[in-house]
């Protein structure tokens, strides 16, 4: 029979960072195409440990139901942590979530109704953009620069579309530009939220993870009108397969979340929430983070040299301050596309730029390179092999 697929799913495709992914995944092939921390960082063998103790005395707790707004102790020290950071308010509340995708859904399902603009960055992370389309979002892209999002843009998108519910934003190294949103542009985007009476979805994965430069507050630590949506996962810090994540929110809007959680999974895995507050309190995060930064800082340092060695002039390279990627950008009238069939047949894939920006800005000149799971001789060969191509690209 022919499947009805519903209108909402009919236009949407698997996500072409997966399925570059899998091609990245040939013999031979360097790949800078991952959205992810490195395997090396992850602490598998304190996890392990854990989990056998966690077994030992708290099996019936980590394999029954749970409640929807998260494991307590977690959640508690979750609230501590963002409160301290003068994250969470008085008027907030906080849940633990299976990964931060969920805080996408959940903040698209309980905010979007069908026509509904929601601005974004451009570029910005391809499953948010394919998470508000699901919800029959109105998608309108800003222009990025090395500060972030461009506040007059930014305005005249605000005064001229209609019916605008939020403003998506990754300000800590940026996924996939690296690029941090400057504390002055933070103060314009909430005051230009205030003004125009929009939520904000503040989507912070990677803001533990700085190498150089001085920490930028939180937009949520603005929040005097109650409008931002702030979210952030353990997934970059720990491991991205535990799913753990959390979402903090004025009140009113998270009981709602609440119920679109238990429609889809009642309540994040146990056995993980219970092995994520076990490593939290059993084992000095900071220190991690630590060892986690120093790791990445000399492969981002790396990364950086070869370009500067290899690249040639007119491709320009974002030097983010932390996070997991870079953002090359080709002169005018370069196709990130076109460079992609060529690297790949050279033996080294990025991703490129196009699937990164919203409808209404489409963008193929750049690509995004990671830096976090590549060693350094894959990077230093990586970066020579694609340095070549991008010479004999431009020359072409």
């Amino acid at each position: 029979m022919s499947i009805p697929i519903s209108r909402h799913m009919a236009d949407m495709n698997p996500s072409l960072i997966r399925e570059i992914f899998k091609a990245a995944q040939k013999e031979g092939m360097i790949s800078f195409t991952a959205g992810s921390p490195s395997a090396e960082e992850f602490p598998a063998a304190e996890l392990a440990e854990l989990a056998g103790d966690v077994f030992a005395r708290q099996a019936v707790l980590a394999l029954s139901y749970g409640v929807t707004e998260g494991y307590e102790p977690l959640r508690r020290w979750v609230i501590d942590d963002l409160t301290r950071e003068g994250i969470a308010g008085s008027g907030d509340d906080t849940i633990v979530i299976s990964g931060g995708q969920q805080a996408l859904d959940f903040t698209a399902k309980c905010l979007i109704d069908e026509g509904d603009a929601v601005i974004v960055e451009a570029p910005t992370f391809l499953n948010a953009l394919n998470t508000f389309r699901t919800y029959g979002a109105r998608l309108v892209g800003v222009p990025m620069d090395g500060s972030g999002m461009d506040m007059d843009a930014l305005e005249q998108a605000l005064r001229t579309e209609a019916r605008v519910k939020f403003i998506y934003t990754i300000p800590n190294f940026q996924n996939p530009m690296g690029v941090t949103l400057s504390a002055e542009r933070r103060r314009r985007l909430y005051e230009l939220a205030e003004q125009y009476d929009v939520m904000i979805l503040e989507d912070d994965p990677y803001g533990k993870l700085r190498y150089s430069g001085q920490s930028v507050p939180a937009v949520k630590t603005l929040d005097n009108s109650r409008r931002v949506i702030y979210t952030s996962s353990f997934s970059k810090i720990i491991a991205p397969g535990i799913r753990v994540a959390y979402l903090c929110a004025p009140k009113e809007l998270v009981s709602k979340m609440v119920v679109a959680k238990q429609c889809v999974d009642v309540h994040t895995n146990m056995i993980c929430q219970v092995l994520v507050y076990e490593y939290l309190t059993h084992y000095d995060l900071e220190e991690h983070i630590r060892l986690c930064c120093a790791h990445y800082r000399v492969k981002r340092d790396a990364m950086l040299d070869a370009a500067g060695r290899y690249f040639p002039k007119g491709v320009e390279v974002t030097r983010p301050e932390g996070g997991l990627f870079l953002w090359a950008t080709l002169p005018e009238g370069y196709s990130g596309r076109a460079l992609h069939e060529r690297t790949v047949a050279a033996g080294v894939a990025a991703v490129p730029g196009a699937p990164f920006f919203a409808d209404n800005c489409p963008n193929d000149r750049g690509f995004r390179m990671n830096f976090s799971v590549p060693s350094a001789a894959q990077i230093e060969e990586g970066m020579k092999r694609m340095g070549a191509c991008l010479r004999e690209f431009i020359d072409a």
